[in-house]
């Protein structure tokens, strides 16, 4: 796949689960009841106890059928083992230009931080494929509509603080997706089961109109 591909992939469901664990067995619990619940792209945070045999599971034993890609990505050492380790997509709370390079030199996506025009900018320039907006806590959804009305081509994904309740106040603002962490797995698999099927239903009905909030979102259907 092409790296547009697997970014419309990966943001096809206008959300992203983060799995940041404890140790390796939490996170393999939480993804699989994640991915259970009908998410189908996630990222395992590098900051898990051996994340990317995570990663490498995951990707070997679901292969097409989900995307899993590879968290808190701060440097091109750590970008070049996810890749190697199977991670179809890159996540990073930071602009590293080289982390970009890195991803791109294999055909793989990078989601690269940003938290002001000037970083988001600089993201477009150095070709990110998408841009988190980290951390989106202590901000309105409404910043994401200003920023778009000078910056309508910047693909923004709100992480850090955004919970279902949230999540598609922010898509209706403009955010191509949203990345969400316990707020989304936490508790049982029912319970996440039925959070899951709420939120991805409200997502889709956040999405604007073509001609109202974000017209050139790349990554919509």
């Amino acid at each position: 796949m092409y790296r547009w591909e697997i970014t419309r992939a990966a943001l096809a469901q206008r959300v992203f689960a983060i799995v940041r664990s404890r140790t390796y067995d939490e996170a393999s619990a939480t993804a699989d009841t994640l991915l259970s619940a009908g998410i189908t792209s996630l990222e395992i945070s590098l900051t898990t106890p051996f994340a990317l045999e995570a990663v490498t599971t995951l990707t070997r034993e679901l292969g097409d059928d989900a995307v899993i890609g590879a968290g808190t990505v701060l440097d091109a050492a750590s970008a070049r083992m996810a890749v190697d380790a199977g991670a179809r997509y890159l996540v990073s709370p930071s602009l590293d230009a080289e982390v970009i390079r890195t991803g791109h030199r294999y055909g793989v996506p990078v989601f690269a931080g940003v938290s002001t025009p000037t970083e988001i900018v600089r993201g477009l320039e150095l070709g990110a494929d998408a841009l988190k907006l980290f951390p989106a806590a202590g901000r309105h959804p409404s910043w994401i509509a200003d920023v778009r009305a000078a910056l309508p081509q910047a693909p923004l994904v709100p992480t850090g603080g955004v919970t279902p309740e949230t999540a598609p106040e922010w898509i209706a603002a403009g955010a191509v997706a949203v990345g969400m962490g316990s707020a989304l797995s936490e508790g049982d698999r029912e319970t996440v089961a039925k959070r899951a099927a709420d939120l991805l239903a409200r997502l889709a009905d956040a999405v604007p109109e073509p001609g109202e909030a974000h017209p050139t979102d790349p990554y919509g259907a």
